[in-house]
């Protein structure tokens, strides 16, 4: 299958492209980093430089990609950990307003399956529990996928030497997870340990 995979080069999805790749799919790993572009390539994806809010240069990607599916792992989130509560917003952000822009992107290229990353634990009340409510939400109504990951630990998370508090997941189970969770119809999809 055709992947249109947002978010291709965070944590979650430079694990996920080469198990997409081993399992004979075409991945257009997407990145708003043109530092970036080269990393997606030695992963096997071919690289495609889009922000998820430039809706036009977005909906054209889609378009020429034309997907089977389309997996986000879409995030903003900051490199420490500790930043992360004073810079919600932008996760907020990208979780709705990104979102949105994914499935209109859909949409218009023929609706292709849509699945989408969430949090399997509960969030405080504010913006990014409102964020993660509408994501699933607008996933749901498309037919689509929410995988709700537990907590990532492992190399290149915010917990490589120990591990969080449960949910949670190992970032390699979780890719492996992600990949058979592609066949799995619409509804919400648990990746924990």
């Amino acid at each position: 299958m055709r992947i249109f995979l947002a978010g291709a080069s965070g944590v979650i999805g430079q694990r996920v492209i080469p198990r997409l790749i081993q399992a004979g799919h075409i991945v257009g790993g997407m990145t708003r980093s043109s530092n970036k572009m080269e990393l997606l390539e030695q992963f096997g994806a071919e690289p495609i430089l889009c922000d998820v809010f430039d809706r036009d240069k977005l909906f054209q990607a889609v378009r020429d990609f034309e997907p089977d599916i389309m997996l986000s792992e879409l995030t903003d989130l900051p490199d420490d950990a500790a930043q992360i509560s004073e810079l919600v917003d932008l996760n907020a952000r990208i979780r709705t307003e990104g979102t949105r822009n994914l499935i209109e992107a859909a949409r218009r290229s023929g609706s292709p399956k849509i699945l989408a990353q969430s949090v399997a634990w509960q969030l405080p009340d504010g913006p990014d529990a409102l964020a993660v409510a509408d994501l699933e939400r607008s996933v749901l109504a498309e037919g689509g996928v929410v995988l709700r990951y537990g907590q990532f630990y492992g190399p290149g998370t915010y917990n490589e030497q120990q591990q969080p508090a449960e949910p949670r997941v190992h970032i390699d189970r979780a890719a492996d997870r992600t990949v058979e969770a592609l066949g799995e119809p619409t509804g919400i999809v648990v990746i924990t340990d």
